[in-house]
């Protein structure tokens, strides 16, 4: 039943001309390798690896590694057991295993062979079954038992290294000119020698419902063995399929056969005979020649090339048509007409019938192709010209409006449709017993790619510019009678009716129209299912009335809902989608995908299409590896350290590298990557592509490394995690905190006495700084002090030389009145009265109080001169002295002679007596003299 469902399948794909699986090409350039490749195998982790040449490749899904083969040779054969690599090459064969840093070390076998190989002897097959490996040259089996590491030999001479491991009859393989023997208890036993095999080299044996089936490599023919009986079998490749040169041969897990020629590429068929697909180079293939077959453990097929590799995603549920020679240009719209598939492109409508696997052009119909839409059971295509009738390979212009966006039913008029067009709204309609335009809506000129019916007479149209115009029609429908418009919401804008429902979506967000308001609102509900996890900017809304969803384009998912059984929240659908595909579908704003039937959809692209079968899309578990931790440096090259274990780096080695990879090979499935650094993050790092990330300058400390991946919309199975820890650099090592301390403390006592012995000298420097500045300062103040007892002792001085002065010129005054008094009384009569009255003022003139008063007052004004001038001159007597005085004074003879109480004369005289005991010289003046004193 599978096998017919697939069956099936391909015959409709086949109709719809030539849709193959996805196909991706590997060359030399891309995987850094030799042009041919021998045999391919799969590890448990999914690891790919490829007997190129003289390499050995490994394939992680992101990264190549090669390894040079032991002794120079060529790789033959590669086979796993578990994670265990066994190859054979040119007089050698063993195993590989990887060591802790993920790399692969090589054991020979040879050194446990009882018999040494023969000469010139090379292995070109390698198979793993069960417990044991099978390395086979062209002239022995070398039987490895895993188990207890011994090795058995049968002697097998063959045209072609072929061993066939089949369910229900063995391991079966040819011996040249015997026939086809099986393995027994590691011996041979023979299970046909049939001359219509053993005299053919045989390729291929699988089982049918028949029994087995031969295939031969020389291009004469299938043979099928049931019971004892060998006879021809009917197989139908191609035209061409007698010349066929078949090299390789795998049966599929879905039974199917895959065949590789020499020269034609891959046929695949059923395990009857029917021809599924034929690919080759020129439909997407690396290479012709096929040299090894290969089906991973996602059933996807790897094919060995002459040059390079390819891999065709059989269970993938895209299929993809390339218009390598650009024949069709970009498709806007499909539809399947009458068991035809039509595209509308920008160079015209093309036409593949079901019974052929090309597009033809309709004739007529060049130029922009807007839509394709069936209505009342005819196929209308919406053109840059206007509108045509299409049936069959025939297209009739029936409206000249140019650039017919789209045509809808009119509600309740079954003879008309309404038509959107650049310049406005039209309508066709049917009479005489076909369709021709009626006419042009009056009222309204505004280009309407989106309108719909919001009921029987009124029309929203939308502008992705403009913005909404909603549009009351005649009962006629001929012309517009009221237009009120609406401001758009945003851009990139879309109207459809979905569900009964009136939507109109923009890049921010998805809005309804409420009848009782005659607007549109946001949809919250429908805005958030579509707007889940961030998806970023979206497509139109395009709907899909025969399944009832509703699609939707994001950056890595092909959204649709449906109604939901339980509930009002509709039930949303994710498909991912790698970005080389988002950014192939064509124009932005006309993203297109049309149902074609039984779950499948076509999506128009830029150079072509892809179909899509929603019942092969299906979850798939995906493993993340981390394949590699480096050492980074900028000055030499990186090291790769072992990633099994915990590891301590010293600070030296601060900068890691991570690689990683999901071991997936599916072309529509991407995969992006998150990770963390624990202990230097707390959060996921933003999604990105790229498969490795690089960590700089790492400060010292225990971190994990956590990478994730999602692939296609599905988070892998596990988180790979890496545990390392960086330690201390050596001068934040605890001994050098140690040492650091002591040092401190060292430094502090040493900082410590030496400030303290700063401090003491500063204060001493302080304290006998100020010890000076109070001397100055006590100095200063004495002389203050002594300027105040100067400046004091001078008013004392002043006032006593003003005192002096006084008393001076008191006596002076007295002497002089009283010797006036005198002077009358001695002309008086009364002359013994007088006399005595003469006597008492004598007496007065000449008191000595007076003169010890004068002294007094003297002294204190002057109070060394008398002491001063007595010690210079002794032999001056008291009244010299009482005349050097009143010279002090610089007093006039004048006035000195009243204070002598002698005459002018006698004072002159005692003058010169005086110079002549002070011995002065004739030039100098007494009264200089004294006054110098």
């Amino acid at each position: 039943m599978k096998i017919f469902s697939l069956f099936l399948c391909f015959c409709c794909c086949v109709s719809f001309s030539q849709e193959l699986s996805p196909i991706q090409v590997f060359t030399p350039s891309r995987y850094l390798g030799e042009n041919q490749n021998w045999s391919l195998a799969q590890t448990n982790d999914k690891f790919i690896y490829v007997a190129n040449n003289h390499t050995l490749l490994e394939f992680d899904g992101v990264r190549w590694k090669s390894y040079p083969s032991p002794n120079g040779s060529i790789f033959r054969a590669v086979s796993v057991a578990g994670d265990v690599i066994y190859t054979g090459c040119y007089m050698d064969f063993g195993f590989w295993t990887k060591d802790g840093l993920g790399r692969l070390s090589y054991t020979s076998l040879l050194g446990i062979i009882d018999q040494p190989v023969l000469e010139d002897e090379e292995f070109w097959n390698v198979q793993v079954v069960d417990d044991s490996v099978l390395f086979q040259s062209l002239s022995r089996i070398y039987v490895y038992n895993i188990l207890d590491k011994s090795i058995g030999i049968i002697e097998a001479e063959t045209a072609k290294a072929k061993i066939f491991n089949l369910r229900d009859h063995g391991i079966l393989f040819q011996i040249k000119d015997k026939g086809i023997y099986k393995i027994t208890k590691n011996r041979p036993e023979l299970v046909t020698d049939d001359p219509s095999i053993k005299s053919r080299t045989v390729v291929g044996i699988f089982e049918n419902n028949d029994g087995l089936v031969y295939l031969t490599t020389d291009g004469q023919g299938f043979f099928s063995k049931g019971g004892s009986e060998i006879r021809p079998w009917q197989f139908n490749l191609d035209s061409g399929s007698a010349d066929l040169s078949i090299y390789s041969f795998l049966q599929l897990k879905d039974q199917s056969v895959i065949l590789g020629t020499i020269s034609h590429g891959m046929y695949q068929m059923t395990k009857e005979g029917q021809l599924l697909q034929h690919i080759n180079q020129q439909n997407g293939l690396n290479n012709n020649t096929i040299l090894n077959i290969f089906e991973d453990k996602d059933s996807n097929l790897w094919l060995a090339h002459d040059i390079g590799l390819s891999i065709l995603n059989l269970s993938s549920p895209f299929q993809e048509y390339n218009d390598t020679a650009g024949n069709l240009g970009v498709v806007y719209t499909s539809t399947v007409y009458n068991g035809d598939l039509y595209l509308g492109t920008n160079q015209g409508l093309f036409r593949s019938r079901s019974s052929t696997n090309n597009f033809d052009l309709v004739p007529g119909t060049e130029g922009q192709v807007w839509c394709l839409v069936k209505l009342k059971n005819k196929l209308f295509c919406g053109h840059n010209n206007g509108t045509y009738l299409v049936e069959g390979n025939r297209a009739e212009l029936i409206s000249n409006v140019p650039g017919t966006w789209n045509i809808k039913e009119i509600e309740g008029v079954p003879d008309r449709l309404l038509q959107g067009n650049y310049n406005g709204l039209s309508v066709l309609k049917y009479q005489q017993g076909q369709w021709g335009l009626g006419y042009k809506i009056e009222g309204f000129n505004v280009s309407s790619r989106f309108f719909e019916f919001s009921d029987p007479d009124h029309v929203v149209v939308n502008h992705e510019y403009k913005g909404l115009f909603h549009l009351e029609l005649n009962s006629g429908k001929t012309k517009v009678v009221s237009n009120t418009p609406e401001l758009g919401k945003g851009y990139a804008t879309s109207l459809v009716r979905f569900n009964d429902q009136l939507l109109y979506a923009t890049n921010n967000g998805v809005f309804s129209f409420a009848n009782q308001d005659q607007e549109f609102v946001l949809d919250s509900t429908l805005t958030k299912v579509f707007e889940a996890e961030g998806e970023g900017p979206m497509s139109i809304l395009i709907p899909d009335d025969s399944n009832n969803r509703l699609w939707r384009f994001a950056d890595h998912d092909m959204l649709y809902i449906e109604p939901s059984n339980i509930g009002n929240t509709p039930r949303l659908s994710k498909i991912a989608i790698p970005s080389f595909f988002r950014s192939n579908l064509g124009v932005s704003g006309f993203e297109n995908i049309n149902a074609l039937g039984n779950g499948n959809y076509l999506i128009g692209t830029s150079g072509g299409y892809v179909t899509l079968d929603l019942e092969k899309v299906v979850a798939h578990d995906y493993p993340i590896y981390l394949t590699g931790v480096t050492k980074e440096y900028h000055n030499k090259p990186s090291q790769s350290v072992p990633h099994d274990s915990i590891m301590e780096f010293r600070f030296e080695d601060n900068s890691l590298g991570f690689a990683y990879s999901v071991p997936e090979y599916d072309k529509y499935t991407e995969v992006r990557y998150q990770y963390q650094l624990v202990g230097l993050y707390d959060s996921w790092s933003n999604w990105s592509s790229q498969p490795e990330i690089s960590f700089e300058n790492l400060p010292f400390g225990d971190y994990i490394f956590k990478v994730r991946a999602k692939v296609g919309g599905s988070l892998t199975e596990n988180t790979a995690s890496y545990a390392f820890i960086i330690r201390r650099p050596w001068y934040l090592s605890i001994p050098a905190l140690v040492m650091y301390g002591l040092v401190f403390l060292v430094m502090s006592f040493s900082i410590h006495r030496v400030y303290k012995r700063y401090y003491r000298k500063q204060r001493e420097r302080i304290v006998k700084e100020n010890k000076r500045k109070l001397k100055r300062k006590k100095i200063q103040n004495q002389k203050r002090i002594v300027q105040i007892n100067n400046e004091r002792l001078l008013q004392e001085i002043e006032a006593k030389n003003r005192e002096l002065a006084v008393s001076t010129m008191s006596l002076i005054k007295k002497n002089e009145f009283l010797n006036a008094i005198k002077d009358q009384l001695k002309k008086a009569n009364n002359e013994s009265a007088i006399k005595s009255v003469i006597r008492t003022i004598d007496r007065n003139i000449s008191n000595e109080d007076d003169w010890k008063f004068f002294e007094e007052a003297f002294n204190n004004a002057d109070k060394h001169f008398l002491k001063k001038i007595k010690e210079q001159h002794p032999e001056l007597t008291a009244n010299d002295l009482r005349l050097c005085a009143y010279l002090r004074l610089n007093l006039s003879s004048k006035e000195i002679a009243p204070l002598l109480n002698i005459s002018l004369r006698s004072v002159e005289v005692k003058r010169y007596r005086l110079r002549k005991k002070m011995k002065l010289p004739h030039e100098e003046g007494l009264i200089e003299y004294i006054l110098s004193i």
